[in-house]
């Protein structure tokens, strides 16, 4: 009976260890807007990379623009830009992220 508590004490430490083990993050850099389209090449050169084609190009191309549409005015407000300053980073930054 003392081995049966002392194993199942053991085994809800070691259970308590891992929880509180906190899961690895990734985070980044306000500096790279769009950075995971960035990070691989633009939105353009991956769907090349994949060899996309249609319907499956299609989607892809939306989804990557609008996640860079969103990077960039995240770094547009990061970086408390208004009216003219805003719409150029934006501009810029998004012809970076998507490819021409």
């Amino acid at each position: 009976m003392k081995y049966a508590i002392a194993a199942t004490a053991l085994v809800m430490s070691a259970a308590t260890v891992f929880a509180q083990t906190p899961a690895p993050t990734t985070t980044t850099p306000a500096t790279k807007p769009a950075a995971t389209a960035q990070a691989t090449g633009t939105c353009k050169a991956q769907a090349a990379a994949k060899k996309l084609a249609g319907a499956a190009l299609t989607s892809f191309m939306k989804k990557c623009e609008r996640d860079a549409t969103t990077a960039c005015n995240k770094s547009a407000a990061d970086k408390k830009l208004t009216g003219a300053a805003k719409t150029s980073h934006t501009k810029k930054c998004l012809s970076d992220a998507v490819g021409s």
